[in-house]
């Protein structure tokens, strides 16, 4: 088993290094914000505008023929904001220093460009399935879009990394963080937990699109909004550590020793590679999950739904994702000891919210937002998850896939999960290959349909399919 993960964690140093996938994403985000004129800026009151103006708690149920713009939007950011927006804001910030949240707003900043892509795709591409669902995703607009054995392939291969890496491994890393929350904050035993949890989803999973929207757009905004502000009011309580935390920022983002004393022996390097690449597991741009949920949208033209791909990212990164990092600078909660960090991951996150609410308010306020968090995004996940089973083996698969689903949610919970951890990212980063190929070939289809939109052409999906 030691042999295994240091093999996985081996290829992960690889595929998540700077010479890879950071490169590509990065790449990818600076070719897609240039040539759709800076979208994220131009586009980003109309998304404003459109998210808050669709914004509600009781929309129509959603079934098989989509569901409604914001509750596409709010199951993805179900699935995005997750145990990256705490655990992996503050382990950049150990592993990193204070410079990689700079990188990891410029690789947000990028993102929003690349997931309107998507987005846009999933939208042109999006079909029915044997039992008449709405649906779509890169599988679809992989296969079809490239079209031939090679489309075909590419797609059948992100098919399969997505249901490994978010529907069996990636939910049992996000049972393990609800299991383990409550345990150290509760001292609930993690098998308990577990049990509980597998039975919420099993409840959640039967009741198909319909019942996982309806969480969704319910649960997502009053997370959402309690966690941001009882994180707001921290970081008023320490408003005058305010400037020193953005400065310090900035001059750790090209002088890592400038941080802590050089504590963390971070380099330039090692800033811009925790920042990116744990900015981008948190948001999911240009992975390929967020597209499925958006490709259901029920919308007039496929620009209105990726303009809210542009808000998904910067919700995620921008505003939750930031509250986090925010807390934990301002509060002082970072501490060295003989260059060692004292608290990290989620015991970092919490000590910084007890700061200010208490130790043990803390300890439990941050497990009951981590157990929304990731609970959401388990049942994002699984839909992204089941989006690709029916892809590949239709209807007869899901019942299989959703028994399967919740046992690996239980088995997450008990267990140790380095290894689970490293396949994750390995097959996260199998996902991005075959996405980033599609849409950078499908690329001219985007500016088009941009273009077309801004010139305000009436929307035909067949002048964009290639026939």
């Amino acid at each position: 088993m030691d042999n295994l993960l240091y093999i996985v964690k081996t290829i992960n140093d690889f595929v998540w290094g700077p010479y890879f996938l950071i490169t590509l994403l990065c790449g990818a985000g600076i070719y897609f914000t240039i040539r759709l004129g800076f979208v994220q800026l131009s586009k980003f009151k109309i998304a404003y505008r459109r998210l808050f103006g669709s914004f509600s708690l009781h929309g129509d149920a959603a079934g098989k023929d989509g569901m409604t713009s914001f509750q596409a939007v709010a199951t993805s950011v179900a699935a995005q904001v997750g145990t990256g927006n705490l655990v992996g804001a503050s382990t950049a910030l150990i592993m990193g220093g204070p410079g990689a949240i700079f990188w990891m707003w410029i690789a947000a900043f990028l993102g929003m460009a690349t997931n309107f892509a998507e987005i846009c795709l999933a939208q042109i591409y999006k079909t029915k399935d044997d039992s008449g669902h709405i649906i779509g995703g890169p599988a679809f607009y992989i296969s079809r879009g490239l079209g031939g054995k090679f489309g075909k392939i590419l797609a059948g291969f992100f098919a399969i990394a997505i249901i490994l890496a978010l529907g069996f491994m990636g939910n049992m890393v996000q049972a393990n963080s609800i299991s383990s929350g409550f345990s150290s904050a509760f001292n609930v035993p993690q098998w308990f937990s577990g049990g509980v949890l597998a039975l919420i989803c099993t409840i959640v999973f039967i009741g198909g699109v319909r019942r996982i929207t309806r969480v969704a757009e319910k649960v997502v905004p009053i997370m959402a909004i309690l966690y941001v502000a009882v994180g707001i009011v921290i970081i008023i309580s320490n408003i005058s550590a305010v400037p020193e935390m953005f400065l310090l920022i900035f001059k750790a983002a090209f002088n890592p020793s400038a941080a802590w004393g050089g504590a963390t022996g971070a380099t330039i390097a090692t800033a811009m590679r925790y920042g990116i690449a744990r900015g981008l597991f948190s948001n999911e741009a240009g992975m390929g999950s967020t597209p499925h949920s958006h490709a259901a949208a029920k919308v007039k033209h496929p620009v209105e739904q990726g303009v809210l791909g542009i808000m998904s990212v910067f919700i995620d990164t921008f505003v939750v994702l930031n509250i986090t990092v925010f807390v934990i600078l301002t509060s002082g909660s970072v501490e060295f000891i003989d260059g060692k960090a004292t608290y990290v991951g989620i015991t970092l996150v919490q000590q910084a919210f007890g700061s200010f609410l208490g130790v043990n308010a803390g300890y439990s306020f941050i497990a009951i937002c981590l157990f929304f968090f990731a609970f959401t995004t388990i049942v994002g996940w699984y839909y992204f998850g089941e989006i690709n089973i029916r892809y590949l083996f239709g209807k007869k698969g899901i019942r299989v896939f959703q028994i399967l689903v919740v046992c690996f949610v239980f088995i997450g919970s008990t267990q140790k999960l380095d290894l689970v951890w490293e396949l994750a990212d390995m097959f996260n980063g199998f996902m991005v290959l075959p996405n980033l190929i599609a849409i950078l070939i499908l690329s001219p289809i985007v500016i088009k349909l941009l273009k077309d939109y801004d010139d305000k052409r009436e929307y035909n999906v067949n002048d964009y399919i290639k026939s």
